[in-house]
């Protein structure tokens, strides 16, 4: 193809990039490469640099991932001659995205086109693909399918921190190296890795001790049900590893990515402290074998006394265990290239000496070697002081005592002296330590001999005559007391190190395919050699000799070295510097693994320890880890140090079981596993097995590492880890919200399962910010409810174009939602309006049965002050929208007013009036209220109002037990209202209320009459044109613009004439207009109403009253504000309240209904649209019919109006004046067939829940007699 030429004469040197895509962003293909997660997302780049000499360095455009390519040149240097630095891929932080002007950098003759794509294109390319012509635009933010394939082909999964190394490395030695590409297959990169890390200084130092303590058998089984654990970790950690691209990370990252950052934290720091007491055990055996078999003459510290001899023993371990980790540390510090050349020499040394052993077992058979174990009676005797296995020997013709009968007889020479009763009813025996393979010691060996601490080690077959003896130091005595869990304890350690082959994943060549089977035949070969082992030692060695854990028996040796061959210096030799090897990659693995979880930033107090040289060394992190090491050496036991290990490499292995299964049951599409032998059900034993294990091991130590990992795994839920790994326990959530929601979506909650549910409607001001935050403070102090919280806003605009905008707001209102602890969620929606938008909130809001069913808003407290009449009529018709979608609604007045979490009211009341009842919304608010520790000390007193033809005193006891029965405890007072007459402070409101509002009407203008004013008024200084404009907000924002002439004319003069004239008379009505006497009454009842309350809760800290409902005829809008506004003068905080029907809190006092004894049944009528609702209820028993008074509705086809017949008469109903007049002629007939009877006056009170639309559809209506309560079934027709 055409080539593009290129001036390379000063030109600046632009480069051009496209970041990694997440893999994550595929769906259905994500994996778990943390690398590929945390790249940034695929934008076109570019970074624009000066000219540098052809000589500097070469700055390339493919990346480590191949996925940048170069778009210019460097001192006319062709693009595809470069190579790429990752770092400077990685560094490149001033990245911008490209415009045109820069486009034209790159061709300075390219023709700007709004369809030309700005992707980068490799030499020899066109600027765009012809045959991709129609995905140009997309190519602005995607890659193309070749480049994404070219990317996941070069990814590498080396950690930053390893590639920093190399690098490092590199420099330092003044030559640049290509970065290689990982070469290691499964034998040398999985297998053997494993090898090394499982052969411990358990096989050298304790197999032994297990099998003759616990005999063959149960050692058997206690190796057995180690290594299945650690076999079917294997397989569940194969499954994890190979379902998508594998890190390294080891099993810190599996768990982490498959459970979430909480048990990834959790775990990752138990498994970091198993790693590092690790170390601890491995430093505390090579001491061991140093100080008992090596160099004994070595010890610091000495007592003659059998008692003192161990303590003296463990301080000569803490010494130098001391010593050897400063040394270690200074050698991992130094460099890790040195720890990793001699991992070779290390498991040479551990396969050679396994080998020894089995050359050993097949040599005894014919050969056994010479160890001779010196026995009292039954009783073993120690071979370190003793020169002759016998109380006397012939010396010519002499008998003389021998060493041990000093020993025994109180240092006499004497043959008559005194010496232990045991001593002198027992003979002294010599036996073989080593019988050989063919010798049938296993017979004898095949049950346990448990022992407590200090008794002595005996050979049950052996002769003895049972008297009581001394306790003499030159016994062999149990230093511990054993157990069956001990012993798993103390074992399970050997069996670890199966994530060495992950941890290696970055230097293996396909790590899919060796991870699983280099794990596996790692585990199954240690498994043979375990197992065969222990019936090995049972059928070669004395079971005395096994039981003596440190070989005193036989003169100090190590016992699995007196069946080696050709010399126990081999395994003393191979352990020693096996165990060192060990614990030096611990040191080396254990810093690495804490600061991958620092890296990560779930836990912010190890965040110091995410830092590292230049070279990418974790000094800080290897400080601490050899800290947490010096405690366990100071422990200076190996067998107590064991057990701890134990415990935190068990709950890690728990939980990749745990990740497997968790993956494998939910069947997310992500999860597609190339090892295919795994199944749930293995990984559910092989986690069982682990929890067992760590119990029967030692319950106390389980309880403190789950102890440690619960306040981990809670710190990190509580700092709230924002991190989205595509984990199984998020993928466990969705599941079980669906499986939830799906529940709930089988009907209505059950009255004991109700609970409001928030809608919390915030406002935004320009600035983006929440106008009234103390709103989101008062639904925070409502959560005792326990219920769902949505955050609702409104932005106005186009949603296309405010996208960044909406999601600034977006993000605003989040963290507000965390300052004020408000555990919810934030839905924001872009809308032409703010009615449209709020309309949207309130009606789809929520998902399925998890829907708001109480809205919670502001009142809008500076509407008298605004012009614009959308400050009011917003609010209105949001109390409409909230009714017609019968859901409860609180408007808090002088929200500002309102207390902060961090201002507890000392004393104080929180009164409730109860006017009308709501279904219980009013009791149920402030008993939430009180749950909060702002609300905490203050009491709940409740007022209802009584009518002149009302009880008082019955009502208050009515009231007290009704509230007995609900169990809330607040004070009770009736307030009797007497009639009254209207007081002229009543007229004069009403009537500045009605002069107010017909002159706003007169003194609103839309934008194009304002425009006209304004023409009017530089033209002629006298004329003033008033127009009145209807009240919709809809007219008040016209969609155009109408262009305003500037010419001033004859008849438009006159025109204005005339308008001023009208305006004149418009203004002298407003001035001789009478109150209507409805909104006279209405204002009379608030008038009254607010002199009570202010009178009884002047000084209540919050006062919750019923919210009167607005008006049906919308003219009557800004009356309502001002009814309202004239109920609540005077308070301070008030919260209105107004009950859903469906939805409201009456499901809270409403059980179901007994069976009818008279039940209603439905009578057909025929369908007709008549101007007034007709409801019919037949009585069954006396064929009664009863019509019931309907509130009127909007509907389309008019304003329906309702009535009721009782008695056979049509009566109006007692508030029929508010409804609307009796019904005309014709509209009372009664359906053909239904008879007339007196009966006992029962009133069918009929409750509307769904309206009639077009076309005479009957819809549903319950009614309740006062006994009992029934439903029943009627129609409605329009």
């Amino acid at each position: 193809m055409h080539q593009r030429q290129r001036s390379p004469a000063k030109m600046a040197s632009v480069r051009f990039m496209v970041t990694p895509t997440k893999i994550d962003d595929i769906p259905g293909l994500s994996d778990t490469s943390p690398d590929l997660s945390s790249r940034s997302s695929s934008r076109v780049r570019f970074s624009s640099r000066e000219s540098v000499p052809e000589t500097s360095h070469s700055e390339g455009m493919s990346d480590f991932s191949g996925v940048t390519t170069s778009a210019a040149t460097v001192a006319g240097e062709p693009a595809s001659d470069r190579t790429s630095n990752p770092r400077d891929v990685a560094e490149d932080v001033s990245q911008t995205s490209i415009t045109g002007e820069q486009c034209q950098l790159l061709d300075p003759g390219r023709k700007k086109d709004i369809y030309l794509n700005n992707t980068s294109y490799e030499d020899g390319d066109e600027y765009f693909d012809k045959n991709l012509a129609l995905f140009e635009e997309e190519m602005d933010t995607r890659p193309k399918v070749s480049s994404l394939l070219n990317r996941m082909a070069n990814y590498t999964n080396l950690t930053q921190g390893a590639r920093e190394h190399e690098e490092a490395e590199n420099i330092a030695e003044g030559k640049k190296k290509p970065m290689k590409m990982p070469q290691m297959g499964t034998f040398m990169g999985v297998y053997l890795p494993c090898l090394q890390n499982i052969f411990g200084v358990i096989l050298f130092l304790r197999l032994t001790w297990v099998v003759g303590t616990a005999g063959v058998l149960q050692a058997f089984a206690i190796v057995l049900i180690c290594c299945c654990c650690t076999l079917l970790t294997a397989i569940s950690m194969s499954a994890i590893a190979t379902n998508g691209v594998v890190p390294a990370g080891g099993s810190y990252f599996m768990i982490s990515r498959a459970l979430g950052p909480e048990f990834g934290g959790a775990v990752g720091l138990c498994f970091y402290l198993g790693t590092t007491f690790a170390a601890a055990m491995y430093i505390l055996g090579a001491i061991e074998i140093f100080l008992m078999y090596i160099a004994p003459e070595a010890a610091i510290f000495r007592s003659t006394d059998v008692l003192k001899e161990s303590a003296a023993m463990l301080n000569n371990m803490r010494v130098y265990g001391s010593a050897f980790l400063v040394l270690m540390v200074l050698v991992v510090f130094v460099g890790v290239r040195y720890v990793n050349k001699f991992a070779s020499l290390f498991l040479a040394c551990v396969i050679v000496s396994i080998l020894a052993i089995y050359a050993g077992a097949i040599k005894s058979s014919f050969a056994p070697p010479r160890f001779p174990v010196c026995m009292l009676g039954n009783r073993t005797l120690s071979g370190r002081h003793i020169d002759i296995c016998a109380k006397t020997q012939e010396l010519g013709n002499l008998t003389v005592p021998t060493r041990l009968w000093g020993l025994f007889c109180n240092s006499s020479k004497q043959l008559n002296a005194t010496c232990d009763e045991y001593f002198a009813h027992n003979n002294v025996t010599s036996i073989p330590g080593i019988p050989g393979l063919a010798s049938g010691i296993i017979t004898e060996n095949l049950w346990g001999s448990y022992l407590q601490k200090g008794e002595i080690i005996e050979k049950p077959s052996a002769h003895s005559v049972d008297v009581l003896g001394a306790m003499n130091p030159e016994y062999v005595l149990a230093d511990i007391t054993t157990s069956f869990t001990l012993l798993v304890g103390i074992f399970f350690p050997s069996v670890t190190g199966i994530m060495a082959g992950s941890n290696r994943s970055g230097d293996l060549k396909d790590a899919q395919k060796s991870i699983p089977i280099g794990t596996i035949l790692a585990i199954l070969t240690t498994s043979f050699v375990y197992l065969s082992n222990v019936v090995l030692f049972g059928a070669c060695i004395e079971g005395v000799v096994l039981r003596d854990k440190f070989g005193d028996a036989v003169h100090g040796n190590l016992v699995v070295g007196t069946l080696s061959w050709p010399s126990p210096w081999v395994i003393v030799i191979g352990s020693f510097f096996s165990t060192c090897g060990a614990g030096l990659q611990s040191l080396t693995g254990a810093p690495r693994l804490l600061q991958a979880i620092a890296k990560d930033n779930i836990i912010p107090f190890l965040r110091v320890f995410g830092h590292s040289k230049a070279n990418g060394e974790p000094t800080w992190a290897l400080l601490l880890t050899a800290g947490i090491a010096e405690l366990g050496i100071l422990i200076a036991s190996l067998d107590l140090v064991a057990p701890i290990l134990s415990m935190f490499f068990l709950m890690c292995y728990l939980f990749v079981n745990l990740a497997c299964a968790l993956q494998t049951l939910l069947r997310t599409p992500n999860w597609r596993p190339r090892f295919r032998y795994y199944h749930w059900a293995l990984s559910f034993v092989g986690m069982s097995i682990c929890l067992a294990l760590m119990f029967v091991s030692s319950w106390y130590y389980a309880i403190v590492a789950m102890v440690i990992a619960g306040m981990i795994y809670k710190y990190i839920e509580y700092q709230g880890a924002e991190k989205e790994w595509g984990d199984g326990i998020r993928g466990l959530s969705l599941s079980a919200a669906r499986f939830a929601l799906l529940r709930l979506e089988e009907g209505p909650p059950h009255t004991k399962n109700w609970r409001p549910q928030l809608l919390v409607l915030l406002k935004l001001d320009e600035d983006l910010h929440v106008k009234h935050p103390r709103l989101l403070t008062f639904a925070s102090q409502l959560k005792a409810g326990k219920g769902l919280t949505i955050v609702g806003t409104v932005m106005v605009g186009n949603f296309l174009e405010n996208y960044a905008e909406a999601l600034a707001a977006e993000q605003t209102v989040k963290h507000l939602m965390e300052a004020e602890r408000v555990k919810g969620f934030c839905q924001l929606v872009v809308a032409a309006k703010v009615r449209e938008g709020i309309s949207h909130l309130i009606q789809s809001c929520g998902l399925g049965g998890m829907k708001h069913n109480t809205v919670v808003m502001g009142w809008p407290n500076a509407w008298r002050q605004s012009e614009d009449a959308r400050a009011w009529k917003t609010f209105i018709g949001t109390v409409r929208v909230t009714t017609a979608a019968r859901l409860a609604l609180l408007v808090a007045k002088n929200v500002a007013f309102y207390p902060g979490n961090a201002e507890p009211f000392a004393e104080g009341n929180i009164d409730v009036w109860w006017i009308v009842h709501d279904g219980g919304m009013l009791m149920l608010l402030p008993f939430l209220l009180k749950q909060h520790k702002v609300w905490r000390k203050c009491n709940i007193r409740i007022f209802t109002v009584a009518q002149l033809e009302d009880n008082s005193i019955q009502m208050k006891k009515d009231l007290a037990t009704f509230l007995y029965h609900l169990r809330i405890e607040a004070e009770v007072e009736v307030v009797e209202m007497h009639d009254s007459d209207i007081s002229a402070y009543t007229y004069e409101r009403t009537l500045m209320m009605e002069q107010r509002s017909q002159m706003l009407r007169h003194m609103r203008l839309s934008k194009t009459e304002r425009d006209r004013e304004a023409q009017l008024v530089k033209d002629r200084n006298s004329m003033l044109r008033l127009t009145s404009i209807g009240s919709d907000e809809d007219e008040e924002t016209e969609t155009y613009q109408e262009k305003v002439q500037m010419t001033w004319t004859k008849d438009k003069y006159m025109a204005a004439r005339g308008q001023k004239a009208r305006t004149l008379e418009g203004m002298q009505d407003l001035l001789n207009m009478k109150p209507d006497q409805s909104n006279v009454r209405r204002m009379h009842t608030a008038v009254k109403l607010n002199e009570v309350i202010v009178n009884k809760s002047h000084e209540a800290k919050l006062v919750l009253l019923n919210m009167p409902g607005p008006p049906r005829n919308p003219a009557g809008d800004e009356n309502y504000m001002e009814f309202l506004e004239v109920l609540t003068e005077g308070l301070e905080r008030v919260l209105l309240v107004r009950g859903g029907w469906q939805r409201g809190h009456h499901h809270l006092f409403l059980e179901h209904p007994p069976a009818p004894t008279s039940p209603c049944h439905f009578i057909p009528l025929l369908p007709s649209c008549q101007a007034g609702g007709k409801g019919v209820c037949q009585n069954s028993v006396g064929a009664h019919l009863h019509r019931a008074q309907l509130p009127p509705l909007s509907t389309p086809t008019g304003q329906a109006r309702g009535w009721y017949q009782r008695d056979g008469g049509i009566r109006p109903n007692r508030a029929g004046s508010q409804w609307g007049n009796p019904p005309k002629a014709g509209m009372g007939e009664i359906s053909q067939g239904a008879r007339h009877h007196a009966v006992p006056k029962l009133l069918c009170f009929l409750s509307l829940l769904s309206w009639c639309g077009r076309g005479g559809r009957a819809v549903g209506l319950w009614a309740s007699y006062p006994r009992p309560l029934f439903w029943v079934q009627a129609a409605w027709l329009l």
